[in-house]
């Protein structure tokens, strides 16, 4: 049968035969737009310098790809946005105090990137073939490697024109050393407690401070259909559950506080935008709610009876070794096949 000009040939391929018009480059980039709010914020509350680590972290992560990416004979794909969102991640994972104590520590961020970018993500096989999250990995071996630089916090000025700061704890820091009654010495009662958290005025990561900022990114990720609710829901939801439970002083049952440990430290940004990464999580959405239970029960497992106060970017490394088991353990029915 001749086609004439007019009609459209017919085009039979193998399945799927589902067709959008997303592209990893569209994803990547519209990831990268959600969190410009939170980095907005950031820049706000601790100055320049927050700008100035997230730009150090994003230029070092796309230049590693690229010549990470020419020395394997590989297609360059700087392009596509995924090593710019995993230098973003990673200078929003990271403490605004790093420019303020001392610019020479400008190669922390770098070394951060460089083990993000190349060891993580190249050496495993780029895009789609890493394990671990790259932004995640890079702030662990940044933590390991330079402990004292990862743990000292900047105090949030609200002043963009303030280079130097004056270093504080952050609330689950305070919580966890000397107590809930120490954070009302500082924020004085419960209501304004939780409405300096929802606004980022308190001491933390460059991009974890923000609540409001962060959540007005990722509804726009779940109004695009970019995540879905299966494992930011379960993730925050078992961390409120378990903080309820067993948050509380001493050995009562059901006397935690549970909208303090939501608001505080990086739960809303590793909940929404680093454990949903289509990589490193199940595909399977039943498999989804147990890798966010998951991620949530050891999350507040190390913030009550870690030595650390924060457990949000172990958990997810943790619960990323799982992923693939996960997907195995809840395979999707297959139609068309006989029983035996």
């Amino acid at each position: 049968m001749e086609v004439t000009k007019k009609e459209k040939p017919l085009i039979v391929s193998i399945s799927p035969h589902i067709k959008s018009e997303e592209s990893v480059s569209r994803i990547m980039w519209s990831v990268n737009l959600s969190l410009l709010p939170a980095l907005v914020m950031a820049v706000y509350f601790f100055g320049p310098r927050a700008f100035f680590i997230t730009a150090v972290c994003i230029i070092s992560a796309v230049l590693s790809e690229y010549y990470m990416q020419k020395v394997l004979k590989r297609k360059i794909t700087i392009g596509d946005g995924s090593a710019f969102l995993t230098g973003l991640l990673l200078g929003m994972n990271l403490p605004a105090s790093l420019w303020s104590l001392n610019p020479f520590t400008i190669h922390v961020p770098v070394i951060g990137s460089f083990v993000a970018i190349v060891i993580t993500k190249q050496l495993f096989g780029g895009l789609g073939y890493n394990v671990f999250n790259p932004a995640l990995i890079g702030r662990a071996f940044l933590l390991i490697s330079f402990p004292k630089l990862m743990t000292i916090w900047s105090e949030p000025t609200a002043a963009f024109v303030a280079l130097d700061a004056k270093t504080t704890a952050t609330p689950l820091g305070i919580l966890k050393e000397e107590g809930v009654e120490k954070l009302m010495e500082v924020f004085g009662d419960k209501i304004n407690l939780y409405m300096q958290l929802l606004i980022g005025h308190r001491g933390g990561c460059i991009g974890e401070t923000s609540i409001i900022a962060l959540l007005f990114g990722a509804a726009f990720l779940i109004y695009r259909g970019y995540i879905t609710w299966h494992i930011p829901v379960s993730f925050v939801g078992t961390v409120a559950a378990l903080a309820w439970v067993f948050g509380g002083k001493g050995t009562g049952l059901f006397t935690g506080d549970p909208i303090l440990h939501l608001l505080s430290g990086g739960l809303i940004l590793g909940a929404f935008f680093m454990a949903t990464d289509y990589v490193t999580c199940p595909s399977v959405k039943k498999g989804q709610i147990i890798f966010g239970i998951g991620c949530g029960a050891l999350t507040i497992l190390i913030r009550l009876k870690g030595g650390y106060p924060e457990g949000v970017m172990f958990a997810i490394l943790l619960m990323n070794c799982f992923a693939p088991l996960i997907d195995r353990g809840f395979k999707t029915k297959v139609f068309g096949a006989k029983r035996k």
